[in-house]
């Protein structure tokens, strides 16, 4: 996408893209957590990581 350019799905957004590595590298790092954080520390970053492009993708439509 040029500079400037719009996008027209917050798919083609790069920041969206990398978010979306970053919570895909944090469902692979927690799953070498131990068991007994399932519902602690893993839980909460997940929906963190899952988050952060969902917001971003709720962002682009809004400003449409």
């Amino acid at each position: 996408m040029e500079d400037g350019a719009k996008a027209r799905s917050f798919r083609e957004l790069i920041v969206w893209q990398r978010a979306m590595q970053m919570a895909a590298s944090i469902y692979k790092l927690t799953q070498s957590f131990p068991k007994h954080e399932l519902y602690g520390l893993t839980s909460q970053l997940q929906r963190s990581a899952v988050s952060v492009p969902s917001n971003i993708a709720e962002g682009q439509g809004k400003v449409k």
